[in-house]
């Protein structure tokens, strides 16, 4: 399995800089397909208008043939300016509730990017955090590069150095260097290389930035939570092969972090999203008990983990019924 995952790393690894932005634009004018970039968001207004600004500039406005076709914001009920802050950056916003209202909205990261496939239309659809500082416009043409120029690529993850207390654009050292990702290193990753080890070679598996064809998307289901990331990657393996995945250098990625206890919660749902794909029976207990100081002591706080995945987007009548039309 290690000559496995080493020869993929050498044949489906890259670096932005591989694929200068006037190959990318010949690709896509030669091909015809559409890039959509959707941005998860929720009360995000601090950040969310700079990363807009930037993929409209570079990726959109000022090329002769846009890289980006659509650049859609997806509010998952903020109760900021993050909406208003996208729209006026130049984001088409839609709220999460306004689409597919006949199924009642649930909360977590994954539901959002569920329902962005029936407000969407690329034929390439591209997921970047809307909390991301210091925002280079290579998180997107770097991960949708190899799906314009190699047909067998179905499936992009950006990789990056992530640090940690660097959330203020200062740059971090020594041994925070690399440690931004620790739900990653602590759950993530441990349990790829023991239950999937062919995924062993992917850099950042929860990262937010990816890029994936919507043909195989589509055909996907959704974890609604945290897990999403992991849920998607694995099911990927499993359903076009590990050499129809790929992963690019992007630099260095700079974002808000959780504090411990939401650490957990997240740690939880990805445990639970690997689980269930182990077993696919009952889960013991979908639940997660924490503990802060109060007062008189310990104070338990009980959490569910997110149980619920949605189905495949092909299941979903209205978005056949799109197709169709």
């Amino acid at each position: 399995m290690l000559e496995e995952v080493e020869r993929w790393l050498g044949a489906r690894s890259w670096s932005a800089a591989d694929r200068p932005l006037d190959r990318l634009l010949s690709a896509k004018r030669a091909s015809g397909i559409k890039v959509s970039v959707v941005l998860p968001a929720l009360d995000e207004e601090a950040t969310v208008g700079a990363i807009v600004e930037v993929i409209r500039r570079d990726l959109m406005d000022r090329l002769p043939v846009p890289l980006v076709d659509e650049l859609v914001v997806i509010d998952s009920g903020s109760s900021d300016r993050t909406g208003e802050v996208a729209a006026k950056a130049g984001a088409r916003v839609v709220h999460r509730d306004d689409i597919l209202p006949r199924v009642p909205a649930l909360p977590g990261k994954g539901e959002v990017l569920w329902r962005s496939l029936l407000v969407t239309s690329g034929d390439i659809v591209c997921f970047v955090d809307a909390d991301l500082r210091d925002f280079s416009a290579a998180f997107v043409s770097g991960i949708v590069g190899p799906l314009l120029t190699d047909p067998d690529v179905q499936f992009v993850k950006a990789m990056y150095d992530r640090p940690l207390g660097a959330e203020s654009g200062g740059p971090a050292s020594g041994k925070t260097a690399d440690q931004g990702g620790r739900v990653t290193e602590l759950v993530a990753r441990p349990l790829l290389n023991l239950h999937w080890p062919q995924l062993a070679g992917i850099v950042q598996p929860l990262g937010g930035e990816y890029a994936v064809r919507r043909s195989l998307l589509e055909r996907l289901p959704f974890p609604v939570g945290y897990g999403v990331e992991l849920g998607l990657l694995v099911d990927a393996l499993h359903t076009v092969g590990l050499d129809a995945l790929a992963q690019v250098d992007v630099g260095v990625r700079l974002h808000r972090h959780q504090d411990g206890l939401a650490l957990g919660r997240m740690a939880a749902a990805i445990y639970r999203t690997a689980q269930l794909r182990l077993s696919r029976t009952h889960l013991v207990r979908p639940e997660l008990t924490q503990f802060e100081r109060g007062p008189e002591g310990f104070v338990p706080h009980t959490y569910p983990v997110d149980t619920v995945e949605r189905p495949p987007m092909l299941t979903i009548e209205e978005y056949a019924a799109r197709r169709v039309a």
